[in-house]
């Protein structure tokens, strides 16, 4: 029973149209599921993936009106994206100079080759060259070249004052293994875990930033992030966070129809997220028109009429 890497994250944007057209346009993602925050209804939730919506792929968006982030520690604070080769990284960094993004030079960073950015709304992101290994599914609609596609999450940064707490949980709760650390942005040593055959789609960097202050969710930030089982491990992995709830509380089972999920903090406040690869995207409309219309998962079906009355209008989404 084991993680497999990272299956999606899931940020805040106060600005749904415009986020849109930054993934879809200027990064060339696939929209591959437009539905609604199950636990609010009221808001947008936006899925962005490769061409076949694979797990490891998502990266989604909650849509909340909300003033932006105030950055500091405990907190998720940048998201890798994954490319193939130092000819896209530079392929990329025209393109983000051409649309006026804010990015930094390409630069080495734990060993890989890596080009930072941040979406409108202060969104931190990277680019990092994942040397093409794995399977890669591009977008035939896409405006960037398939060679030159992302390709998927990975790796995931976080920030924690101290590692000891977060390091308990990561190794013997979620089987995590550490196995190196380096020297990030003013000498932050930054501790790298790794998941199941690790690689860059199954890592996750904890920074140890004890001198920042708290960070306040908004638009801007991450809201959470989710790990990758297989299906059928699903039942033993809610029953070993079940046993150990008087330490880290958790959700429980949570149905989310596209997958089953569960949830609980690490010792440091960030959620965490443990979902199923199956069954999919496509479990309610053609794998050929994902993202074309408003998707509800059967049991908010019979209130489709009340829920879009109650969504703000996204023009200029299809």
């Amino acid at each position: 029973m084991q993680l497999t890497g990272i299956h999606h994250l899931t940020a805040i944007t106060a600005r749904p149209a415009d986020n849109h057209g930054f993934y879809t346009g200027t990064l060339g993602m696939r929209l591959v599921k437009k539905t609604v925050n199950q636990d609010d209804v009221s808001a947008y939730h936006l899925f962005y993936a490769d061409g076949e919506a694979s797990p490891g792929s998502d990266l989604t968006f909650f849509d909340f009106r909300v003033r932006p982030e105030r950055r500091g520690t405990h907190s998720i604070t940048r998201t890798g994206l994954r490319v193939a080769g130092e000819a896209s990284l530079r392929w990329w960094a025209e393109r983000l100079a051409s649309e006026e993004v804010r990015h930094g030079a390409i630069h080495e960073r734990d060993g890989r080759l890596t080009l930072d950015f941040e979406d409108a709304e202060g969104q931190r992101l990277a680019l990092i060259d994942d040397g093409g290994a794995g399977d890669a599914y591009a977008w035939a609609k896409s405006s960037v070249p398939a060679e030159h596609q992302i390709r998927g999450l990975g790796p995931i940064t976080m920030s924690v004052p101290k590692s000891a707490p977060t390091d308990m949980v990561l190794r013997d709760l979620m089987g995590m293994r550490q196995v190196r650390d380096y020297d990030g942005p003013d000498a932050t040593k930054t501790l790298v875990y790794e998941i199941g055959d690790g690689g860059p789609a199954a890592e996750l960097h904890v920074a140890i930033e004890p001198g920042l202050p708290v960070a306040e969710q908004g638009a801007g930030a991450v809201h959470h992030v989710a790990f990758r089982i297989p299906d059928q491990d699903y039942g033993a992995w809610a029953d070993r966070l079940k046993s150990v709830r008087n330490r880290v509380p958790s959700s429980g089972p949570v149905d989310r129809f596209y997958f089953r999920s569960l949830y609980f903090r690490e010792p440091n406040g960030i959620l965490f997220e443990i979902a199923t690869d199956g069954p999919g995207f496509a479990a309610d409309e053609p794998k050929e028109t994902l993202g074309e219309r408003l998707a509800l998962p059967p049991f908010l079906e019979p209130r489709r009429a009340e829920i879009e009355r109650g969504l703000k209008p996204l023009a200029t989404i299809p």
